[in-house]
């Protein structure tokens, strides 16, 4: 008898054992499902409030174009640019047409020297001798046709729904957007769809403007580089919609493609304006914003 309960008492000891060796994994799998379901409960916590967000969300693309030709210089600029002119041209080597020009007038010199020996140019004998002062001559002659292109065109620029104007300096593209009764002059905004990034809105934004192949674009990141966030009019809004949350992105003009000037007749009429000019067309707040991200160049 002494057997059975020396097995028995045994066997539960190695049980009372076992409990203790297995209580960590037990807790690691409590603390999982605890973890699991927080996450789960959280995401469902946001989807509830996404949903029940009475803020819209909206994308929008900051379009530059980018400066095509060099800005005038400045009174300091100018002297600066002189300054450096001197310094090289006393620092330079000649060319080698001004040792050609040199070469001539030593010719000419020996020419008109007394121990002048005509046997000096028998190796030009044949050749028909183009000397520097006749190439000068010839590009004087086509410099004198050469006309530039003016840099200010007073036409073109006072048209602010051309891209063409204003070269020197860079512009911003605004397109005229329907916010509750009214019309505003705004970047180009669209409403976020389900599925799609803000990226892929704020280039769908792009591409519903009127003659979007014209706007060939190339953004600057997938993350906005701004946030701006209105009420509606008291006239519109509702419990589900009281605003607008915009998230800004940019990018700069590839391609200029053909002048937006006609695409005015289509009833989507859009603007290209120096950062200096959009303050007639846009309000305080969202304006305070666009200067925040938009390219100074």
């Amino acid at each position: 008898m002494a057997a059975p309960c020396g097995r028995m008492a045994s066997r539960s000891f190695l049980t009372f054992l076992s409990t203790f060796t297995k209580t960590p994994a037990r807790h690691k799998q409590c603390r999982f499902l605890n973890t699991t379901l927080c996450r789960a409960s959280s995401r469902t916590q946001a989807v509830t409030e996404r949903d029940d967000s009475p803020w819209t969300l909206m994308a929008a693309v900051c379009l530059q174009r980018l400066p095509v030709i060099s800005a005038d210089c400045t009174a300091i600029e100018a002297e600066f640019k002189q300054m450096l002119g001197k310094m090289e041209l006393e620092k330079s080597l000649l060319s080698d047409h001004e040792l050609q020009l040199l070469e001539d007038a030593e010719r000419m010199s020996r020419k008109q020297g007394d121990d002048y020996d005509s046997d000096e140019e028998d190796s030009h004998r044949g050749q028909e001798i183009v000397l520097a002062q006749d190439l000068e001559d010839s590009w004087e002659q086509k410099l004198k046709t050469f006309e530039m292109a003016p840099r200010v065109r007073s036409e073109v620029d006072k048209d602010v729904t051309s891209v063409e104007r204003c070269m020197a300096d860079s512009l911003i593209l605004l397109a005229e957007q329907q916010v509750g009764d009214e019309k505003l002059w705004l970047l180009p905004q669209t409403q976020w769809q389900e599925g799609e990034t803000l990226r892929q809105t704020a280039e769908r934004a792009l591409a519903s403007l009127p003659d979007a192949a014209a706007f060939k674009a190339t953004f600057l990141g997938n993350a906005p580089c701004g946030v701006y966030k209105y009420k509606l009019p008291r006239a519109v809004r509702t419990e589900g919609s009281a605003g607008m949350k915009v998230f800004f992105f940019k990018a700069v003009l590839a391609e200029r493609g053909a002048p937006a000037a006609a695409t005015a007749a289509t009833g989507g009429p859009f603007m290209w304006l120096k950062r200096s000019e959009l303050e007639r067309h846009l309000k305080p707040a969202y304006m305070r914003k666009v200067e925040q991200f938009s390219l100074g160049l």
